[in-house]
């Protein structure tokens, strides 16, 4: 997988390069981009030290490369343009200058904080669309204008109308939260889409996750239109108090200005948010979220939905089937019913595994189906057949069990589809993972400073 990425990375690289020297800047531009991208998600992948340290140099020698012709396209001054390419010349030869090594060491700093900060660029859009996301128009609208219109419609957006650049996803856990987020990141394909949490702007080092929240930022604005989703915001940005340690304060600090400060221009940015406990957010970081969705459990509908969604094509149930599931999981998150789901697909392997007869059946190719051998199973020597589970009282069976086949047989051995009564065995030990103490608490905050976004 590493080879695979660095590969890429280095094939974009070299096409930017010749790009570069023929001075076609805006396509070196883009190529240098997607070059480093790739070569960044290498590096999460990489075990050897020494390669990451290669691939980390080269990847903030060319970041650095693509800043700079950036800075040169976006000068509307042809004469400073010019002086850009000295200047790079000047400082790449100075290195034993000693009045030049402390602004030298600075940018290499603020180089390194960014490319490791790319590692949180979704390169590989995940392949969700809104049409996978049951139920939840509302946050769907809500997101919709915030991310989608403003990209596809800019002139839309003018004059007073600005699209809103905080929105925060809370509700119980399992809801559906985070498979927004991957919807938003696939359906915004023309925008830079950063999925970071806690652990990836936290540092053990004082003053270290100050500066990685201001880079997060600072890069985001440079590639906007962009989308910084931070998962469990909760964590980072809990209440301010008198126990609070100053590096503790400081974070919260460094994130309410980013997301909102004096000077800051966040025109293009968004920032996503998402938590299960938004009653332990900092009130100025809850303000910063202009739009605050509400994502409850299911309704009857959605789970019918999200029944079918997970349940792939290859069944035997029927809309009247789903209806009965949707009514018999009252109370269960969208997380809680894909595991159903899960846990009833695996049930006509367990068959498999107690079945005590098998029933050879005749592919029909021209129906794409199976039938009933005419001798039972036995005399023809054909490979159109499969091997299914049957009752130990079915005339055509044959006693044995699943590890008594042939080797060369395995790839002839089929389940039962999945259908009604694989659910209902599940159901009977399942149980919803949201308690009513804990939806009461979304409810009533809802009520006081959200809205709903069923």
């Amino acid at each position: 997988m590493t080879t695979n990425f660095l590969s890429r990375g280095t094939e974009y690289i070299q096409q930017a390069v010749q790009k570069d020297n023929n001075e076609e800047y805006q396509l070196a531009l883009d190529l240098y981009s997607t070059g480093v991208e790739y070569l960044l998600t290498a590096l999460k992948y990489e075990k050897n030290q020494k390669i990451v340290e290669v691939i980390k140099s080269k990847a903030i020698k060319y970041l650095k490369r693509a800043e700079e012709i950036k800075d040169s396209l976006n000068d509307p001054q042809p004469k400073q343009r010019k002086k850009k390419k000295p200047r790079m010349r000047a400082n790449s030869n100075s290195l034993e200058n000693k009045e030049n090594n402390s602004d030298q060491e600075q940018d290499d700093e603020i180089n390194q904080l960014q490319s490791g900060l790319c590692n949180a660029i979704v390169i590989d859009k995940p392949k969700v669309k809104w049409s996978d996301v049951a139920g939840l128009e509302v946050a769907k609208s809500l997101l919709k204008e915030a991310v989608i219109l403003p990209i596809r419609f800019p002139q839309l957006f003018t004059g007073k109308r600005k699209p809103f650049q905080g929105i925060l996803l809370y509700g119980p856990p399992g809801t559906g939260k985070s498979y927004l987020a991957k919807a938003v990141a696939n359906e915004a394909n023309k925008s830079t889409f950063f999925s970071v949490s806690s652990s990836d702007l936290i540092s053990k080092y004082v003053g270290e996750s100050e500066k990685l929240i201001k880079n997060l930022f600072v890069l985001a604005r440079k590639k906007k239109p962009s989308i910084i989703f931070i998962d469990e915001i909760d964590s980072l940005a809990t209440k301010r108090g008198d126990n609070d340690q100053d590096s503790t304060r400081r974070v919260k600090t460094e994130l309410l200005v980013q997301m909102q400060g004096v000077g800051k221009d966040c025109k293009g940015v968004l920032v996503l948010g998402a938590t299960n406990c938004p009653w332990d957010l900092d009130p100025a970081v809850r303000r910063r979220f202009v739009k605050r969705v509400y994502i409850p459990l299911p309704g009857v509908q959605a789970r019918k939905a999200i029944f079918k969604i997970h349940s792939g094509k290859d069944t035997l149930l029927t809309d009247k089937d789903y209806n009965i599931l949707a009514q018999r999981t009252e109370g269960y998150s969208g997380s809680d019913i894909s595991a159903i789901v899960q846990d009833a697909l695996m049930e006509p392997v367990r068959t498999l595994q107690s079945a005590t007869h098998f029933k050879k059946m005749k592919v029909n190719k021209k129906k794409d189906d199976v039938e009933n051998k005419e001798n039972g199973g036995h005399g023809n020597n054909d490979n159109d057949y499969l091997w299914f589970p049957c009752s130990p009282a079915d005339p055509q069976g044959v006693k044995m069990n699943l590890m008594d086949f042939e080797e060369n047989e395995h790839d002839k051995i089929r389940t039962d589809p999945l259908q009604l009564t694989h659910f209902l065995r599940v159901l009977q030990n399942a149980n919803p993972s949201v308690g009513k103490d804990d939806i009461k608490k979304h409810i009533d905050w809802t009520e006081e400073f959200g809205q709903e976004g069923r």
